[in-house]
């Protein structure tokens, strides 16, 4: 499958990279010259509220998009009804949101962890850098997964799950090890 806006990138079970280690990542654009993506399943111990104190006390959780300008914060959310801002990557799946309105939304409570989801840095690969990654088997491309995936606050099982929903013939890598040594 090739890669596109609103796909997923699942890593190969042994990816040794750190940075990628069980990944799921949303792509949100994709085009000749390059792509950018959101690791789903790497939290990091932040919230929103340690990182723009002027958004008011947020409990939200932050997770770590990439290696890639994590002095960049980003927004994906389901909520375009509230947000009214965004561009649709995938049906009902928005990147980008308006500071202001977001401001609004987090005082006055208006927003639910299953909406929203904020990261620190992003993924991102240069023009046929990713391609030749694919071509590597270093990721598995896929649109076979339940958009609550992508908001789900249960990182470690993410990866798992987005696996089995390609169906027999990648199922059994959920139940790899990360460390097949350790078996």
């Amino acid at each position: 499958m090739e890669p596109s806006a609103g796909k997923l990138l699942i890593s190969e079970p042994f990816l040794n990279d750190p940075n990628f280690l069980r990944s799921v990542i949303l792509i949100a654009e994709y085009t000749p010259e390059g792509t950018l993506g959101f690791v789903l399943n790497h939290k990091s111990k932040l919230l929103l509220g340690d990182l723009v104190p002027d958004l008011g006390p947020s409990d939200f959780p932050v997770y770590f998009g990439g290696p890639v300008g994590t002095d960049t914060l980003h927004i994906i959310h389901r909520c375009y009804d509230k947000m009214n801002d965004g561009e649709e990557i995938s049906p009902g799946i928005y990147y980008g949101a308006n500071l202001e309105t977001l401001k609004v939304l987090l005082a006055n409570n208006d927003l639910e962890p299953d909406e929203v989801k904020f990261f620190i840095g992003y993924s991102g690969w240069g023009e046929e850098q990713l391609l030749q990654e694919l071509k590597e088997n270093t990721w598995i491309v896929s649109d076979k997964y339940h958009p609550d995936v992508i908001f789900s606050a249960n990182e470690e099982e993410v990866w798992r799950e987005v696996i089995i929903n390609l169906g027999p013939k990648y199922a059994h890598l959920s139940n790899f090890p990360q460390n097949p040594n350790l078996n």
